[in-house]
């Protein structure tokens, strides 16, 4: 089992969330429903974050699965 994440896309995934809802944003990077779990990660070293929206917007879940932000991209893709 690899220890790093497989980079879904280079690029963060904009989610309109909706306040008091929770996400579970996928860590593996291997769903089939990016940027959400769909169960892939099991066997694996790597659990889904729960993310739950403190408001109704529109947030940039990350797709490289590298981000120190969490869930939520903090630009990290640009220096893959």
């Amino acid at each position: 089992m690899s220890t790093t994440p497989t980079c879904a896309q280079k690029a963060p995934y904009p989610v309109a969330v909706e306040a008091g809802k929770d996400y579970w944003w996928c860590a593996c990077g291997n769903s089939k429903n990016q940027p959400f779990c769909d169960g892939s990660h099991k066997g694996g070293p790597f659990v889904p974050s729960k993310f739950t929206a403190t408001e109704s917007k529109t947030v940039y879940f990350c797709g490289c699965k590298s981000s120190g932000n969490g869930a939520l991209c903090d630009g990290t893709h640009k220096s893959l």
